[in-house]
């Protein structure tokens, strides 16, 4: 019998604000995707091309996300890890095997697993979850940009850019950014 596998990737660790998103996703063996990869090597529109296909034709697709008060609060690697465990959990009856993006797996997956580096390039699962968790999190700061105008969200996703940082500086801390993170905590001392 062929294992049912899961494939787990977040986006969003190294931003001043917002959430941190990860997706779970098992693709379906007999509707394979072409052109699957690494968020971060697509265009926005091949990504959000991809994510339509990807939501028609997997067996289970997921989001899960942290909020910046939950980095604040446990850590972004935690938090990363409550993203992670919230997407696979919607899942998990389905999957019985987990491969999850870079080095650390999730401590409360309840499900046997490995990590794999750069596995948004080379797991097919991965790599769609890898475009979900990014599409989705692009559409939280596009969100965002319209309650919070004038930071750019829209533009750098809230990494930490120069126009970022001076936007920061200049319209201060929105209840959205990630206390905990240098630029904002030196702003707020």
């Amino acid at each position: 019998m062929q294992r049912v596998i899961a494939g787990i990737d977040e986006v969003g660790r190294g931003c001043l604000a917002g959430p941190v998103m990860a997706a779970a996703v098992i693709l379906d063996p007999l509707r394979p995707i072409a052109g699957l990869t690494d968020s971060k090597q697509l265009s926005a529109i091949k990504r959000d091309q991809l994510a339509v296909q990807i939501k028609a034709s997997a067996l289970a697709w997921a989001i899960g996300r942290a909020e910046a008060s939950e980095i604040d609060r446990h850590n972004i690697l935690q938090a990363t890890f409550i993203a992670m465990q919230r997407a696979f959990s919607q899942i998990a009856d389905l999957a019985d095997y987990v491969l999850v993006d870079g080095n650390r797996l999730p401590p409360a997956l309840n499900c046997p697993g490995e990590t794999i580096v750069q596995g948004d390039r080379l797991i097919a699962e991965i790599s769609a979850a890898s475009i979900l968790a990014k599409t989705a999190r692009d559409a939280e700061m596009d969100t965002l940009e319209q309650f919070y105008p004038g930071y750019g969200f829209t533009l750098h996703k809230a990494y930490p850019t120069k126009f970022h940082v001076n936007q920061l500086q200049l319209l201060g801390v929105t209840p959205q950014h990630r206390r905990s993170f240098a630029p904002v905590k030196k702003l707020l001392s």
